[in-house]
């Protein structure tokens, strides 16, 4: 494996840096800086992915005949690993990284022309409804329930854990239309308006004080066939199908490793116990060594991944190893920084902070007041939303025995 790039590598890499210099404002440079878990302000996002829409770069992995662009497996690298070290925030995945590929490959001729160009306007703006109370890991077991009743299916029943249903006009959601064979069967896959009479959205509270995440509740919804994806009874297809997107197709690496850096200059000026600097503590100094040289392992193996569908390869198992390692190797840092912010690192404040949701029950100071620099504001609430890491995308539990299973016969 050759890890050099090409000289047209080189030059896209530099084009893109370029791009990002020019086109990212200090406001929304710094959304992207003071992020508090992987979503990041919505105005600064839907803001970001306008000036990329315009670029015709908010949907680089899309078919180049829906708005993609025709790039080499290479350069959909280098452009993630680039927006990651310019600190750009993060458009929220459900519509342009995960749902909109699966009306492209499931979608009737009408959901396509509606649905693909209003999610690159973000006209269309989608949340997921998958998982339920009784229904986390083991997807299949989902029992909201919908009934046939003519051209519509009549929806019964509540979602959970449901990012962004507070802004979202749109849903892609499972539901249950039948209870004959195997739990997988009977699984469809609709597309929900978000203002259809019946739909209850019921933010949740999360442990760092963001509203990101909601209950949504569905008293006798009623969906027309027509935004059915897929077949009735076969929405399980469609929903592994798009899974492929929600944990793959990026660079993790660049991220945590600009992460790990700032956590080394910050803890060169930080005090440590005993006297003297943080970074000379050998302790913080030989976790914080494994979690760079764990953050170069990262990097190699999304290297070997890229390789691998560079020569018409399909990574398997590997993506889950990603999952685990990137997951994992986050939530380490996130301690890191959390010890280095020291005792301001304790108090809680929000307001110095660019949050992916409303913050509750917070009540900011009046002359706006941060004890200590930003950084040391975002440290705790990164530290809260990160320990969800290791079960959302499937739970690391699960990607261990797909590897497992996958590379160790077992």
């Amino acid at each position: 494996m050759d890890l050099s790039w090409s000289e047209a590598d080189t030059a896209f890499r530099d084009e893109v840096r370029q791009f990002m210099a020019e086109k990212m404002t200090p406001e929304i440079s710094r959304a992207g800086r003071l992020m508090t878990s992987v979503y990041s302000d919505h105005e600064a996002s839907l803001a970001w992915q306008a000036i990329l829409h315009e670029r015709g770069w908010a949907a680089p992995a899309w078919p180049v005949e829906y708005g993609g662009c025709d790039w080499s497996l290479t350069q959909h690298y280098i452009f993630s690993r680039e927006s990651q070290l310019a600190g750009a925030p993060s458009l929220s995945p459900m519509g342009i990284r995960m749902v909109a590929h699966a009306i492209v490959k499931f979608g009737t001729p009408e959901q396509k022309e509606f649905f693909l160009p209003r999610i690159l306007t973000a006209e269309v703006f989608f949340c997921q409804g998958y998982s339920e109370p009784e229904s986390g890991s083991d997807l299949a077991s989902l029992s909201m329930a919908a009934t046939d009743d003519g051209d519509h299916l009549v929806c019964t029943g509540s979602k959970i854990w449901t990012t962004h249903a507070t802004e979202a006009n749109w849903m892609f959601a499972l539901v249950r239309t039948s209870r004959t064979g195997k739990k997988q069967h009977g699984i469809t896959f609709v597309l929900v308006d978000m203002t259809t009479p019946g739909i209850e959205v019921r933010p949740l509270v999360m442990t760092s004080g963001e509203e990101v995440q909601s209950q949504v509740f569905f008293d006798a919804v009623r969906i027309p066939k027509a935004n059915i994806l897929g077949n009735i009874d076969e929405g399980w297809t469609v929903a592994k199908y798009l899974l492929e997107f929600e944990r793959g197709g990026g660079a993790t690496a660049p991220a945590l490793q600009v992460m790990a850096e700032d956590i080394a200059q910050v803890a060169a000026r930080q005090p440590g116990p005993g006297g003297g600097v943080l970074i000379d503590d050998p302790a913080f100094a030989r976790k914080l060594a494994d979690a760079r040289i764990r953050t170069e392992v990262l990097e190699i193996l999304e290297y070997r991944v890229l390789a691998a569908l560079a020569g018409g390869g399909n990574p398997g198992a590997a993506s889950s190893m990603l999952k685990v390692i990137s997951t994992e190797l986050s939530q380490t840092l996130t301690e890191l920084a959390l010890e280095a912010a020291g005792p301001r690192g304790r108090v809680y404040q929000p307001h110095a902070t660019c949050p992916g949701g409303p913050i509750a029950d917070f009540e900011p100071p009046a002359d706006g007041y941060v004890s200590g620099e930003p950084w040391q504001a975002v440290a705790p609430l990164r530290y809260f939303n990160d320990r969800a890491g290791s079960i959302y995308a499937g739970s690391n539990e699960i990607q261990r025995n797909i590897l497992a299973k996958a590379e160790l016969g077992l």
